[in-house]
């Protein structure tokens, strides 16, 4: 019983003297989710330095503003434009180039409006909106929504169409995927989830992005991701921890990670490296 009651207080010594896990709050878009590119690599950086990450995934807008009302650490987003001005107001105190990866079009296997490989993909949407063919909008204020806006606009229409063939969803990536595959409708996506959900998507192709990033030829549509590190003047914000974490996403050996991922199942990544410490070693 002496032993037992010896052992039993060993462990809880043991316990109590191992450093408990740094919290890190990071706010994130539903495509680096839903491609399952978090799952593969936060678990390194988790090991490496005793900390848990507490992924939350929205839209890029929400990020933005659980960034602003400090209740994220870490932004790790897709609307450059938002993000730059996001530091610019004061809200987080940089910004890194992280990775990148493009949108394409999909939609109905038989293409009834016709826009496979029309380039600019606003020609596709002027299409799409003459044929009142179905069209699934995340709806949600994402970086994703963000750049279809901009095509409508490009297109020259209201960056929100009326009709009912227009369907705001207001849902993440891939819920928008499976109500279009269910509906024979159209829709922007980032390419990464499109091919992680493909196997589950048996009514969509790609119609306009070609097969790879490397024959898309619209460069409007590519898709840059950012990291903004809060401010930590905004409350509870881990700004240590948030800088530790930007300078492992950044760093080459993680970038190569990045690079890899996807490779074995798409003989493509999912997204291309873009930090400043790879370029400066593959450029």
């Amino acid at each position: 019983m002496k032993k037992l009651l010896v052992s039993f207080i060993a462990i809880f010594l043991a316990a109590c003297n191992t450093p408990q896990p740094n919290t890190l709050r990071l706010a994130t878009t539903t495509s680096t989710d839903n491609s399952g590119l978090l799952d593969a690599i936060l678990p390194a950086f988790e090991s490496e330095f005793n900390a848990k990450v507490n992924v939350i995934a929205v839209g890029t807008g929400q990020a933005l503003k659980l960034g602003e009302t400090g209740d994220a650490d870490v932004l790790l987003v897709h609307a450059q434009a938002r993000e730059e001005a996001f530091v610019t107001d004061g809200h987080a105190s940089a910004r890194h180039n992280v990775m990148y990866n493009d949108f394409v079009i999909v939609g109905p296997i038989d293409d009834p409006a016709n826009v496979a490989n029309m380039v600019p993909a606003s020609s596709a949407f002027t299409i799409i909106a003459e044929a009142e063919a179905i069209f699934a909008s995340r709806g949600d204020d994402s970086g994703t929504h963000t750049k279809e806006r901009e095509l409508w606009v490009a297109a020259g229409l209201d960056a929100y169409p009326d009709g009912d063939w227009y369907k705001s969803l207001g849902q993440g990536m891939g819920d928008t995927l499976r109500f279009a595959n269910e509906t024979n409708a159209y829709a922007l996506t980032d390419r990464g989830t499109f091919l992680a959900l493909q196997e589950t998507l048996p009514n969509l192709k790609v119609v306009l992005g070609g097969t790879s990033i490397a024959n898309n030829t619209d460069e409007t549509l590519y898709n840059p991701y950012g990291l903004l590190l809060v401010n930590p003047d905004k409350g509870n914000i881990n700004h240590a921890l948030s800088e530790v974490f930007a300078a492992w996403l950044t760093r080459a050996d993680t970038q190569f990670q990045i690079s890899e991922f996807g490779m074995e199942k798409f003989e493509m990544p999912l997204f291309y490296p873009n930090s400043d410490a790879w370029n400066s070693q593959n450029n």
